[in-house]
This record gives C-alpha cells, structure tokens and sequence, in this order.
C-alpha cells in the first residue's frame, strides 16, 4: 500500500481555514474600525513594541503560513473540479509551490524586519 500526504495537507487546509476564520475578522475589526476611531493609538510605543516582540512575529508567520496552504488547497481541488483533470500534477506543483515561496517569503519578513 502506498503512502500519502494527503493527511498532511488536509491537516494544512483545516488549520488554516479554522486559524483565519478565528482570527482575521479580528485583525480586520482592529486595523480598519478601532485604529481610525482612536481606540488603539498608532503612535503608542506599546503598540510598536507588540509588533516587534517575536511571539508576535511568529504568530503572523503561522497565520500567513496556513493561510496560504488553505488557500493553496482550495484553489487546487475547485481547478481540478472545474474538470482540469489532465493538469492536475502542475496544478499542484503551482499551488503549493506558490504556498511554500510565499510562506518562505513571509518568514524572511518574520525575522528580517
């Protein structure tokens, strides 16, 4: 019997999916509501000091990190099952292979910035 990474992908696209659909509204809430309204202070030297510490990079690099893979997944299965069956491999390649350069990407902002 062969063995598959499928059970590792589809753990990629369940924790992206439940990440994001927790999380991002949050992001959203603050960046695009409370920021412009005065609740948070831009120019806090909290604020700025949150968004160095390296939890919090590391919590944006998994949220980026499997963001991508779900989004990877689902774009992959709704290509094939558009009836692209004959490009299924390169499908694949070009998607997670987006993911990982993407994910790669965002680590280097993780640690670079």
């Amino acid at each position: 019997m062969a063995r598959s990474n499928e059970p590792a992908v589809w753990s990629l696209f369940a924790g992206g999916g439940a990440l994001t659909a927790l999380i991002l509204p949050v992001h959203a809430l603050a960046l695009t509501i409370l920021l412009p309204l005065g609740v948070i202070e831009a120019d806090s030297e909290k604020l700025v000091a949150f968004l160095g510490h390296p939890l919090f990079r590391l919590y944006m690099f998994v949220l980026a990190l499997l963001g991508l893979f779900h989004g990877a997944h689902r774009l992959r299965f709704t290509l094939i099952d558009l009836g692209l069956h004959a490009l299924a491999t390169p499908i694949t390649w070009l998607c997670y292979g987006g993911a990982t350069i993407g994910s790669l990407v965002a680590l280097w902002v993780a640690v670079s910035f």
